[in-house]
């Protein structure tokens, strides 16, 4: 790595705020033979142009000997990240590449046919006459013959060990603050009729979270698989169906392998936790550092690692298995004037379960008043879950102000967001899970409401285990992550204004419990919160200028993020004496140990 070059490297013509001051104090870490740099860069700093610089100081083919690594990485678990960087001109150079189902075959009468499930992929020793035009197969070889590859943290994930993704000289992680608990849901093991095409021919025992039985019936259920996927290996052409469960097979044997091999490992680090009942088996990996060895810092020389909420050091690297000896953390100024980004206290009380059927009709109200505080504005309400989503959206309609508000089920979410910010009206979008990695500049948003402290689940067992270790600073850690994420959807420049309105009573206490993990920029921000003095009830006024209805959309009570390959998302819940959001369900998908045969 030649880190005296970063700022060279800059792509953009001129600097913004404070990004020249980063770039020195990230080539000094580097310089000073810190393997790994934290960027705790505030949100809408332009921390994909610091990357980009980053990833320049990498060892090119010319400068390196033969053996040597060269070339950078750029990753991020988030897909709508990934697509901001293709779409950004001064990021040209980076070469997207995405999991195989992204792309759709060209192959007469396959043309709607995903990558993953042509002829190629069904057909045994099948020699496509277009592969070098295949546009999977073409994006993956200059992807891996540039000097910068992007790809999502999923995909990069599954093709460790890959011998066309080897090892390179520098790899930056965007949005790299949930490492830890990506890394988790990744390698999570959901077994159940959805997920195992075998499930019926093998007995499910009583597990009752004993982890060796666990370990028994993934030893059992794996010779079922590897003899299921021989048999369809044995024949000479498959269907599509037929092909896809061939693979999801394959990527049973390699996650039960994982798990079987990581717990007889007596070095390893991970903690495995199982969840069973009638329904299923969840086996579960808390603090999976020999996962994220072999998936992400084997990877690479160094790493660079950028978020707005890195909130401890010393936490993180132990979540994610680093030494904080050898990692250095870089603090970026915020330079977004804090009066434009003002926070206001509209708390009506708790919104966990217990509390919810009195808390929100009082919060829908609120909303209705914040609405006709900013009629001729756009705004969105983080409601956190699907079930506050739909019972909110159903007391907004009863108000009579309906015809202002747009909603999204889980297969409608993209498309209903970019509807939303494609429309020229005032509309409120009530949204689930995007408090991350969403860009509202400007009039895309200039106001939002937060329904809910966003708590992990207390149900989840992984998050019950560390709760029982006493590991509370974490739990209020994780979830005030989140609001300082979704704080910084709707203020993405130094001239940009959004107001953050606060309507669970759960938020302020979450302020004081985890008030010494914040960056100061945010501490001074809570500091100057107030009471607003909102309009009462208006409905001519919260309709504001709204000029035909919004199509509605009745949102399900469960759905996901968007992320490629994966429809998995995390969960919430309540506080320490809360209790569960126990309707927050997380849908099933494959583990993260596909087979690198099935991902490339």
């Amino acid at each position: 790595m030649k880190p005296g070059r970063i700022v060279g490297e800059f792509p953009a013509p001129e600097f913004r705020g404070a990004q020249e001051q980063a770039l020195r104090d990230v080539r000094a870490a580097f310089e000073d033979g810190n393997d790994v740099v934290l960027v705790r860069a505030p949100t809408g700093s332009g921390k994909s142009l610091v990357a980009r610089a980053i990833m320049g100081c990498a060892r090119t083919v010319e400068e390196a000997d033969p053996t040597d690594a060269t070339g950078a990485y750029y990753t991020t678990p988030q897909v709508s990240q990934l697509d901001d960087v293709a779409e950004d001109d001064l990021l040209d150079d980076l070469k997207l590449i995405r999991g195989k189902s992204n792309y759709t075959c060209i192959l007469p009468n396959e043309e709607t046919t995903p990558v993953d499930r042509a002829p190629c992929a069904r057909e045994r020793g099948y020699d496509c006459a277009v592969k070098h035009r295949c546009p999977y197969f073409s994006d993956r070889a200059i992807a891996s013959s540039r000097d910068y590859a992007a790809m999502t943290l999923a995909y990069f994930m599954r093709t460790a060990g890959s011998e066309v993704f080897r090892t390179r000289d520098v790899c930056v992680i965007d949005e790299a603050h949930g490492l830890a608990e990506w890394a988790e849901m990744y390698a999570t093991i959901d077994l159940n009729d959805r997920t195992v095409p075998v499930w019926e021919e093998v007995r499910v025992p009583d597990l009752d979270g004993d982890v060796d039985a666990a370990v028994n019936f993934a030893e059992h259920l794996t010779r079922v698989c590897e003899a299921a996927k021989d048999e369809l290996l044995g024949q000479d052409e498959l269907t599509a169906e037929e092909a896809g469960e061939r693979d999801r097979l394959q990527e049973l044997i390699s996650e039960l392998s994982w798990f079987v091999e990581d717990y007889n490992d007596p070095e390893s680090a991970t903690t495995w936790v199982v969840d069973a009942d009638e329904n299923g088996v969840t086996v579960k990996p808390m603090d999976p550092e020999r996962y994220l060895t072999h998936t992400v810092w084997d990877r690479a020389n160094r790493h660079a690692l950028l978020s707005a909420t890195i909130l401890n050091k010393e936490a993180f690297c132990r979540s994610v298995g680093l030494d904080p000896s050898n990692v250095a953390l870089v603090d970026v100024e915020h330079t977004f004037p804090v009066e434009n980004r003002p926070l206001y206290d509209v708390t009506q009380g708790k919104m966990t379960y217990e509390h919810r059927d009195e808390t929100l009709p009082k919060v829908a109200e609120t909303v209705v008043r914040v609405m006709a505080n900013h009629p001729d504005e756009k705004g969105i309400v983080h409601a956190h879950s699907y079930d506050i989503a739909e019972k909110l959206a159903g007391h907004l309609r009863k108000y009579g102000v309906g015809d202002r508000v747009r909603t999204h089920d889980s297969d409608t979410r993209d498309a209903e967001l970019e509807r939303w910010k494609a429309s020229d009206d005032p509309e409120v979008f009530i949204a689930v899970k995007m408090e991350e990695a969403l860009d509202l500049a400007y009039d895309l948003s200039r106001w939002q409401v937060l329904c809910k402290a966003p708590f992990l689940n207390t149900n989840d067992s992984r998050v019950a285990a560390r709760l029982a270790d006493g590991q509370w600073a974490w739990y209020y850690r994780t979830a005030l992550r989140t609001v300082i994420q979704a704080c910084g959807r709707v203020v993405r420049a130094p001239d940009d204004q959004g107001a953050t309105y606060v309507a669970d009573t759960s938020i302020l206490d979450l302020f004081e419990r985890a008030r010494t993990d914040m960056p100061p920029w945010f501490r001074e921000q809570v500091d100057r919160m107030s009471v607003p003095d909102l309009p009462e009830v208006d409905v001519d006024a919260a309709l504001g200028d709204t000029t035909g209805g919004v199509d509605q959309v009745e949102a399900p009570s469960t759905g996901g993020n968007a992320t490629e390959n994966s429809g998995r998302t995390a969960t919430g819940a309540s506080a320490e004496s809360d209790g569960a959001d126990d309707e927050d369900e997380q849908p099933s998908v494959s583990g993260p140990m596909a087979d690198v045969w099935n991902t490339e």
